[in-house]
């Protein structure tokens, strides 16, 4: 009974979370045109405003009345790229510091299926690394995801012999545990000439350290267990491990040409959001 119980609960949640994804994801503005270049093909994907010696049946008539100038459509072909998102299901990631903030997991969750919404939305094909299926494209995929993400049939390990060779990566972890992993699934990507990100997802409180007085730090996992007289002298050696842990990251991104985000989960998702897309939708350097 307690079983079905929990099971019906985590049920319950899917929908919300498909809800905010798309909200979140309609909440970035893109701008007119998405991130696809012009040029000559079959999809249109913008207007630009017409200029001397544009035939007259290339016009949109219907988008010219919605103003005083005339606009021209424009057309592009692309291959559809394929992003694989990857959410790390820690036990560190199962922590909130704070009743009215979420899980950094569920904030990785929310904005890595906004990111797909957008992606989708842009003709993209998207899948979760090791997940059941390839990077589809469809109305379908998204329901899909979230499915994937909420209920994972096992917990997938960050691991370059899931990931598709012309795939982008999108890694969602807080970073706070080896990264021995990590380096070695970057530099594999690097060998391949993938590109991708490092997402990092903190609670405010990982961040600043606030604690005074006697605390007893203890894992959420339940096994390292630390009991300190005084917290506040370890603070200035724990921020100094954390900016570390981000150079280290940075690092390791920036010879990878990948790119690097240190997001907290007080803050607003969708400037994560739009710094994601804009990151993902670079072309390769």
């Amino acid at each position: 009974m307690q079983l079905r119980s929990r099971a019906e609960a985590l049920a319950s949640r899917l929908p919300p979370l498909l809800v905010a994804a798309q909200h979140l994801a309609q909440s970035v503005e893109l701008g007119e045109h998405g991130r696809r270049q012009s040029g000559q093909g079959e999809a249109f994907w913008q207007y630009r405003r017409a200029q001397p010696g544009d035939p007259a049946h290339r016009i949109d008539w219907r988008r010219s009345a919605r103003s005083d100038r005339h606009y021209v459509q424009e057309k592009e072909w692309q291959a559809a790229h394929s992003v694989q998102l990857w959410v790390d299901p820690s036990p560190s990631l199962a922590f909130a510091s704070d009743a009215a903030l979420p899980e950094k997991r569920e904030q990785a969750q929310l904005i890595a299926l906004a990111l797909a919404a957008l992606l989708l939305r842009g003709g993209e094909r998207v899948g979760l690394l090791g997940g059941a299926e390839v990077p589809k494209r469809g109305q379908m995929t998204l329901s899909r995801l979230a499915d994937q993400l909420m209920f994972p049939s096992r917990d997938v390990p960050l691991s370059a012999h899931f990931a598709h060779r012309r795939a982008r990566q999108v890694v969602f972890s807080d970073f706070l545990g080896s990264l021995e992993t990590t380096r070695a699934f970057v530099e594999t990507a690097q060998g391949r000439g993938q590109q991708g990100v490092l997402f990092q997802v903190l609670d405010p409180m990982e961040e600043l350290f606030p604690f005074q007085g006697r605390v007893l730090f203890q894992d959420v996992a339940g096994g390292v267990r630390h009991d300190t007289r005084e917290a506040a002298d370890l603070r200035n050696r724990y921020l100094d491990r954390l900016a570390s842990r981000k150079d280290e990251l940075r690092d390791l991104a920036n010879r990878a040409g990948w790119r690097f985000y240190s997001y907290h989960t007080q803050d607003p998702a969708s400037a994560a959001l739009l710094w994601l897309w804009n990151a993902i939708g670079e072309p390769s350097r």
